[in-house]
């Protein structure tokens, strides 16, 4: 236990082991309460104490009995996954996605809400309580079935605070999200970067399960990683850490939002991919997306490349494996910085699947140092474009279940 906490406060030890018995069930579940005390080293009355007041809180149930070992047939215990839910919101550039999850991290509702183009601070606080407020009412209206909110917001987060110190994209600063929703809807409320929730939900429900040393990629409209050590994200001495969109890979490229030139997201992001399209098209480039949009290249954008290179196109194929490449680089960088198991790309661009990959693999493996770092296990999420909505749920779910070690 550690140290900040008074050892001899029987009430602290048993919050403590009151969620070090609800994990198990999350994790372990059907189990049997002897199985616990077995696991845990807690006395049997500890457990069945704790269990019950479980079980009374609606958070635990029993369901069938196993097989009798030569006394009394064992009941089995599971989370009670759909009687409590968690709201989650992933903060674009254009859309705000809401979600409302279970205790197992299915989706069971959503919506999605457009954002202006130029949002301020008051726009962005609107919509999310219009989104929380409309998914609540087409859902269950009982206030105590929620557990809480969380957001994913891009750019710098403060997250002990629950503010938005800077999203470039909006170009907005110190928003008080947590303050303000938890206002208005008297709930927990946590805020968190949307690269890093998307890593949190990969952890928990997809392709980071089971792995402590990961980095999650979110390629949108930017570009941001979390980064996952010893199973805990690393936030950095302010903040900053996983902001690889602003690292800079040619010193005389593109402007990007954050007023630096050349920066990863100038040339992998979605935005990069349709202007480097729109720009060769309209020097004489030959492809099928002209076709797809009509002759009209203001519609160009990356889901078109893309739909182009489901259909073939030569061109939108080498766009799309190019900024494979420019990612390519930018993880190379990330893997002989962190070193990590694994990398999980996610986010709009990622849809592009092996086009993107193709080009991501072949320069990891031109570029890394070692032979363990050429063949760094690199995946798209499994959880898609929900990921980090679903994450934005995990930041409430891993406080309810408390899995941080004390």
């Amino acid at each position: 236990m550690s140290t900040q906490y008074e050892r001899g406060s029987f009430q602290l030890m048993k919050s403590i082991n009151r969620s070090i018995i609800l994990n198990m069930i999350r994790e372990e579940g059907p189990i049997s309460r002897a199985e616990i005390a077995k696991r845990t080293n807690l006395t049997p009355p500890t457990v069945s104490n704790l269990v019950k007041e479980l079980i009374q809180t609606q958070f635990v149930i029993e369901t069938n009995q196993g097989e009798s070992k030569g006394g009394r047939k064992p009941t089995y215990l599971e989370i009670n996954g759909d009687h409590f839910f968690v709201i989650g919101i992933d903060v674009g550039r254009y859309h705000m996605k809401f979600v409302v999850t279970n205790l197992f991290g299915t989706v069971v509702d959503r919506i999605v809400l457009e954002i202006k183009e130029h949002p301020d601070a008051e726009h962005l606080l609107i919509k999310m309580k219009e989104g929380i407020q409309t998914i609540i009412d087409q859902g269950t209206s009982d206030h105590e079935k929620y557990l809480g909110i969380g957001v994913g917001m891009h750019g710098i987060v403060d997250i002990k605070e629950g503010i938005s110190l800077y999203a470039p994209s909006f170009q907005t600063y110190n928003i008080p999200i947590k303050d303000e929703l938890t206002k208005e809807f008297g709930m927990m409320v946590k805020v968190e970067n949307d690269a890093k929730t998307m890593t949190l939900g990969e952890s928990w429900f997809g392709n980071g399960h089971e792995e402590s040393n990961i980095v999650g990629v979110n390629v949108g409209y930017g570009i941001g990683a979390g980064v996952m050590i010893r199973g805990e994200l690393f936030q950095g001495e302010n903040f900053i850490a996983g902001e690889i969109g602003h690292m800079t890979i040619d010193l005389s490229g593109p402007k990007c939002s954050c007023g630096n030139y050349g920066c990863l997201q100038t040339l992998a992001g979605g935005p990069a991919i349709a202007e480097r399209a729109v720009k060769e098209l309209k020097l004489g480039k030959s492809s099928l997306i002209c076709n797809l949009v009509e002759g009209d290249l203001d519609k160009v954008n990356g889901e078109v490349v893309y739909q182009a290179a489901l259909q073939g196109d030569d061109y939108s194929i080498e766009l799309l494996n190019q900024t494979g490449r420019y990612l390519g680089i930018g993880l190379t960088n990330l893997i002989h910085t962190i070193n990590p198991k694994r990398i999980i790309v996610g986010g709009g661009v990622s849809k592009a699947g092996d086009f993107i990959l193709k080009g991501i693999t072949e320069t990891i493996q031109q570029r890394g140092l070692t032979e363990e770092a050429k063949n760094t296990n690199i995946m798209l999420s499994k959880l898609g474009e929900d990921s980090s909505a679903i994450g934005a749920s995990v930041l409430i779910l891993s406080e309810f279940f408390n899995t941080k070690k004390v």
